[in-house]
């Protein structure tokens, strides 16, 4: 068997744990393989996807290029319709012939993370953050019946709006309802985090109240830098089960590999993974 090349690109790409996950992933699935880390600045898309991308087996996507690289693609499943963007590409060869497909993983972390955890979704489900996260976020959960209350700033209140306009057409009226984060009070099953509040190094910030944190049965922070975000602490200090992200980026990556070789992987190792990302973490 040849060794496989895959890599992800973004712009800035910083220190993104992504090599050091799937490394560990596909040697666990015995897979002979190295992965890259490229700087692809908006411009250079197009041109970089045509000559050194499409040399790759594949690759996945990051800001901002998640929906910049689906006009480039041969195909793309249900995934991409579903969430407007695409992580994960691969490229199949025949000859000189190569075909790209591309789909997201990140719907399926984020399910994988809470069923790992024993969280459920619930009823009603609120999404703090209305971004490209927040919006997989949104979709997954609407697909799976959730009502949503979807939290925003006063700047992005009117995008937020009209997302959840957007997720009342997709799934019907009363699926979703935005509000100012400020002036929210209600319950939820789930409290989801999905902006950079808590992230390290402003790690004494929290998205929401206290009377929010307390009125949720369950918490998932997408935020994984600290590995005990304040929401985290909060939630956990009050009985509630609540996770952060790395969980999810351990799993989106592992359904990248699935996408790409077939693979699978035993719960326990994704779980001992994220363990380590936190180890790796560390060290930078």
């Amino acid at each position: 068997m040849s060794k496989k090349h895959y890599g992800v690109i973004g712009h800035p790409i910083g220190h993104t744990l992504s090599p050091f996950i799937h490394e560990r992933l596909m040697k666990l699935s015995g897979i002979d393989g190295d992965y890259l880390v490229f700087d692809v600045p908006p411009d250079q898309l197009e041109v970089r996807f045509k000559t050194e991308l499409s040399r790759l087996d594949g690759f996945n996507a990051t800001i901002p290029h998640k929906q910049a690289v689906i006009p480039l693609l041969d195909s793309a499943d249900e995934t991409a319709e579903l969430y407007g963007s695409v992580n994960t590409v691969a490229f199949a060869k025949d000859g000189e012939k190569v075909t790209s497909s591309g789909c997201t993983t990140d719907g399926i972390g984020f399910v994988k993370a809470l069923e790992n955890a024993g969280i459920e979704m619930g009823k009603t489900v609120t999404i703090a953050g209305c971004g490209g996260v927040g919006r997989v976020f949104a979709n997954t959960c609407a697909k799976a019946g959730c009502r949503l209350n979807i939290l925003e700033c006063e700047a992005a209140l009117e995008s937020a709006r009209a997302f959840a306009e957007s997720i009342n057409e997709r799934f019907g009226e009363g699926a979703a309802k935005a509000y100012l984060t400020a002036d929210f009070s209600g319950e939820s099953d789930l409290l989801v985090n999905a902006t950079p509040v808590g992230m390290f190094p402003k790690v004494d910030a929290c998205v929401v109240s206290d009377e929010v944190i307390a009125s949720a049965k369950a918490i998932f922070d997408a935020v994984y830098n600290p590995s005990e975000t304040l929401l985290v602490k909060k939630a956990r200090a009050l009985g509630k089960k609540a996770i952060t992200g790395m969980t999810m980026l351990v799993y989106q990556a592992a359904a990248a590999q699935t996408f790409w070789n077939g693979s699978q992987f035993d719960p326990a190792d994704i779980e001992q993974l994220a363990k380590d990302c936190f180890g790796e973490l560390e060290k930078r």
